[in-house]
């Protein structure tokens, strides 16, 4: 698989797990949705510079 196909594929995971998280449970709250949907970002970034990078 290209290197492109696997980002797009780690992208599309990372808005599926935003958006199922706000979903379920945080409908209704702004900020905590807010700060966790930042939180799941910051997750993923830090997961790719350190093992997706560098394939």
């Amino acid at each position: 698989m290209g290197r492109s196909a696997v980002i797009v594929l780690y992208v599309l995971a990372m808005v599926v797990v935003v958006v199922g998280v706000d979903l379920l449970f945080f409908r209704h709250h702004f900020w905590p949705r807010l700060m966790v949907n930042v939180g799941i970002v910051l997750v993923f970034g830090a997961f790719y510079l350190r093992y997706l990078r560098r394939a």
